[in-house]
């Protein structure tokens, strides 16, 4: 004779149903819409406060290799100076680089920075990312941000 044998709780369980994973869902739907919108904040001031970091540490290698050879790279060279010799014979016998540890760094967007060896008031050269928009002008995050030309 055959006899059934006792189901345990843990048998009988099958998993959860269609209605608690949307319940899930639902919640953790939520939680994001309240939170993603702080997160993607913070990571657009971030790139902001990066790119103010990059042209420091560009500005610090323009005024090195100024030092160096006597003057800034022309609008021609642009930054590639500070990690490739000038192509001026009397600037490349001075030329003590490269000036940076890696190539020109883009910026957080993935554009170049904006270089000109023209006075931008406060620096004697002009040297800018064009923000989030990529174009010129904007506000916030969209603003430019660097040393920018004299309008």
């Amino acid at each position: 004779m055959h006899r059934p044998v006792p189901q345990t709780a843990a048998a009988r369980q099958r998993g959860f149903t269609l209605l608690e994973m949307i319940v899930v869902l639902v919640i953790i739907g939520l939680i994001m819409g309240l939170v993603g919108p702080r997160l993607f904040g913070q990571a657009d001031k971030a790139k902001v406060q990066t790119a103010e970091t990059q042209i420091k540490m560009l500005g610090g290698a323009l005024q090195t290799m100024r030092l160096d050879i006597g003057r800034l790279p022309t609008a021609e060279e642009g930054l590639r100076a500070l990690v490739e010799r000038p192509g001026d014979e009397r600037a490349a016998k001075a030329w003590s680089g490269p000036y940076l540890d890696d190539n020109v760094p883009a910026d957080p967007w993935g554009r170049p920075y904006q270089y000109a060896p023209a006075s931008s008031g406060a620096k004697p050269y002009t040297l800018y990312s064009l923000g989030a928009d990529g174009q010129p002008g904007g506000e916030e995050f969209d603003a430019d941000v660097g040393h920018l030309p004299a309008r």
